[in-house]
């Protein structure tokens, strides 16, 4: 990164900046409101979102995923199986592990967050096309950085 930003650019990255924050609280907004009814958080979003997306996930897995520590994670996955959301059962071949999924109630829970930004991101993009669709996702890569290019 420059050390030094021309004053013109910084006022236009700014309002990049402000673009974001901006879209990211109305992205998270119902699914915040939904959590919070249930003394749920967004940490308890993402461990949902990803273990929907890949069942049978390790515990070890999704730690590398969400990029966080056993003990930071150790909590939320605690209160969300207390709450019959996620079933941990152990590995076939290794009970040492344990292989995460969503029970019906966890998936249900899952829809209803991540549906709500599904529909979001589907109404955007269908407004601005396929291009613009392709940019965002090229821009959230790079912002992400070089482990992310599946994003695009």
């Amino acid at each position: 990164m420059p050390d030094q930003i021309d004053p013109d650019r910084v006022q236009a990255l700014n309002r990049a900046l402000e673009a974001l924050f901006y879209a990211f609280n109305a992205l998270v907004a119902r699914p915040d409101a939904l959590l919070a009814e249930q003394g749920l958080s967004r940490v308890h979003h993402r461990i949902l979102y990803f273990v929907g997306r890949n069942p049978g996930l390790s515990v070890n897995d999704l730690l590398a995923i969400l990029g966080v520590t056993k003990q930071s994670l150790s909590a939320p996955m605690r209160r969300l199986t207390a709450l019959g959301y996620v079933h941990a059962k152990p590995d076939a071949h290794d009970r040492r592990i344990r292989r995460l999924s969503l029970t019906p109630a966890g998936q249900a829970l899952e829809d209803a967050l991540s549906g709500d930004q599904r529909a979001r991101f589907a109404q955007v993009f269908a407004q601005l096309g396929e291009a613009d669709e392709a940019a965002w996702r090229r821009v959230m890569a790079a912002l992400a950085g070089q482990d992310n290019r599946s994003l695009t």
